[in-house]
């Protein structure tokens, strides 16, 4: 049974977040929709006119207002034969895994608050560290069991998703793996609009990227259920999603008050994908986000 790791970083707003630079949006629309990404950025994402996310335009001054909405901005690589797994069933197996990434991070209901039923079914049930570490989060979130690492869920009563969309970007890429596994990397930038729950007009935005690596193992070989996969490492970094003890919600900052609660943490542009993700800092230290 494979092991699993798992990191997490946070990074505040240090900018007002309703006026940010980015893409001007509205009747203004400069630059087409981005093509898909099938391999990692030389640059970040250029900084644009200033803009404002409204309700009817909640991208506005983003560089995400370019990107492709829900699983369309996640790129599914060619398939081609691999370990013990023909083309086709590669193909299958990154098609599985976008249902998973769409079921943990884009599934209307689980953002709501609601439980990730469909991404739990496609989850080894014999990997237990991952369902200890996945039951203990969703029940009882705290520091060491932290489901937003697999999850992206908003607290109902604290804030209210803005339109019926969802930007993304990244891609799959996959290679032989234990056993003759196929091991599958995802990496993939989702921009989630919000406002206050209580009503308003105040748009803001949680910018949350995840590495995730999963194996589809030979049952003949490993412990697992066919059209299952095993996780092998997740991590996360996300902005504007809440610095404060984990309650397994995104926790996104109203008001414009953001402030930079890590003054040595240095800066990252939550948007630019040029590195693959680090370790990170657990706990609730929250560095400086660019823009948002």
């Amino acid at each position: 049974m494979a092991g699993f790791a798992a990191a997490l970083a946070l990074l505040f707003v240090a900018v007002d977040p309703g006026g940010v630079v980015g893409w001007s949006g509205g009747g203004d629309r400069a630059g087409a929709p981005l093509a898909q990404e099938t391999e990692r950025p030389t640059e970040a994402p250029p900084e644009e006119a200033a803009g404002r996310a409204t309700l009817d335009d909640p991208f506005r001054g983003s560089p995400a207002a370019r990107w492709a909405s829900g699983t369309a901005g996640i790129t599914v690589p060619d398939a081609r034969a691999t370990g013990r797994m023909t083309k086709a069933e590669v193909a299958r197996a990154l098609t599985r895994t976008r249902d998973f990434l769409a079921a943990a991070g884009l599934d209307p209901a689980v953002l709501r608050g609601a439980r990730p039923e469909k991404a739990l079914a496609l989850l080894n049930p014999h990997q237990k560290d991952v369902r200890t570490f996945v039951s203990a989060a969703l029940s009882t979130p705290g520091e060491d069991h932290d489901p937003l690492l697999l999850f992206s869920r908003f607290d109902p009563a604290q804030a209210r998703l803005v339109g019926d969309e969802v930007r993304t970007r990244g891609r799959l890429s996959y290679r032989e793996g234990r056993l003759g596994a196929l091991e599958v990397t995802a990496d993939v930038t989702y921009v989630y609009p919000a406002a206050p729950a209580g009503g308003g007009d105040e748009v803001v935005r949680v910018i949350v990227r995840r590495e995730t690596v999963v194996s589809w193992d030979d049952p003949a070989k490993v412990t697992t259920e066919e059209g299952t996969l095993t996780l092998l490492s997740y991590k996360l970094h996300m902005t504007n999603g809440g610095c404060g003890a984990p309650t397994g919600y995104f926790r996104p900052e109203f008001g414009g008050g953001a402030v930079d609660t890590d003054p040595d943490g240095g800066t990252v542009d939550p948007y630019a994908r040029t590195e693959p993700l680090g370790e990170g800092r657990g706990g609730t230290g929250c560095g400086t986000a660019t823009r948002s």
